[in-house]
């Protein structure tokens, strides 16, 4: 009162309509002060300022895999609110981080249980279903979120047994497939390679192969005499229906890689041992362990993919090509 009224400018604020102020005299709690003129008194209380409009966010996009086997980007925008500024301050010290975080995990947990159809047709109603979610976790917060709607921003794998297009991870598979030679793929349910692969089922896994034998070991990702059976199948309109090159990095046990290439570019195309003579358009990488795993159903594609241990560098549309090769070495 002495010091008045230069003390006024630290004892009276204002708080306006959308406003509440939480006040702290000597570490205990008050009612929420405002809106309008409140009296705080200097040394002893302390405040903090709750603003009640309406807030918003955006989820970044985050890679998800449907219950078909699409893999899609996924990202959400969200609106809430705060109701109780009193339990927003006491409860969370960040709320825009934890709502956030809240919504991408129920967000998460929604979309591996639907198709990726489901999800692109019924947004809104898997948005209300998320809304039912999240406020169950954030009413404790004095929080509500009043909208959040879902924002696909692309698919990235086509499921696996969608009709419209080929699917990447059994492309990928059926590729590697006949790298490894007709032996492998008996084990794994496809149709055996027609000339020289079908000695490789002929050879005695109790008896070793003849020293001088043609056929290729089967210990080797890739054989000499595979390679030269995929050059009678290359042709100029395979060239001209793919027109791209891919290169395949097998990584071997002692920690090496073999490297391949099929280019489909120009001419009738060319395959062979080691690294292509321009940059590839695609580059996929895979360790023995991990191709043979996938092609024994060991382990899932999919799985491998979101993994990372299942490695494609380069565009996805132009890996999915590959099934036109594939068709061509039937």
């Amino acid at each position: 009162m002495i010091t008045f009224p230069i003390s006024g400018w630290f004892a009276l604020k204002i708080v306006p309509t959308y406003e509440r102020m939480i006040v702290f005299r000597l570490g205990r709690i008050r009612t929420p002060q405002g809106p309008g003129m409140v009296l705080l008194l200097p040394f002893i209380d302390s405040f903090q300022r709750v603003d009640l409009r309406t807030r918003a966010f955006s989820v970044p996009p985050c890679k998800l895999a449907s219950k078909d086997g699409a893999v899609l980007s996924v990202g959400a925008d969200v609106q809430f609110r705060i109701w109780d500024p009193v339990l927003s301050v006491m409860t969370v010290k960040d709320l825009n981080t934890a709502t956030r975080m809240t919504a991408q995990n129920a967000m998460t947990k929604v979309l591996l249980k639907r198709p990726l159809r489901e999800i692109q047709m019924e947004k809104l109603k898997i948005g209300d279903q998320l809304l039912l979610e999240i406020n169950d976790v954030t009413r404790a917060w004095g929080l509500e979120v009043d909208r959040m709607e879902l924002a696909v921003e692309a698919v990235l794998q086509l499921p696996q047994d969608s009709p419209t297009g080929p699917n990447l991870d059994s492309t990928l598979q059926q590729l590697a497939l006949h790298f490894l030679g007709g032996g492998t793929s008996s084990a794994a349910g496809g149709a055996p390679h027609p000339g020289p692969a079908d000695t490789l089922e002929m050879v005695s896994e109790v008896e070793p192969p003849a020293p001088h034998g043609a056929g290729p070991s089967p210990k080797q990702p890739v054989a000499e005499g595979l390679l030269t059976a995929l050059k009678p199948f290359l042709s100029e309109a395979l060239v001209s229906q793919v027109g791209a090159c891919y290169q395949f990095n097998v990584v071997l046990p002692s920690g090496t890689q073999s490297i391949y290439f099929l280019d489909l570019t120009t001419g009738q195309g060319r395959v062979g041992h080691g690294v292509p003579d321009g940059i590839p358009d695609v580059v996929v990488e895979v360790a023995e362990a991990d191709l043979r795993a996938l092609l024994c159903r060991e382990l899932r594609p999919l799985g491998a993919y979101m993994s990372g241990r299942l490695k494609v560098k380069g565009d996805l549309a132009v890996a999915m090509k590959l099934e036109a090769v594939l068709r061509a070495l039937k």
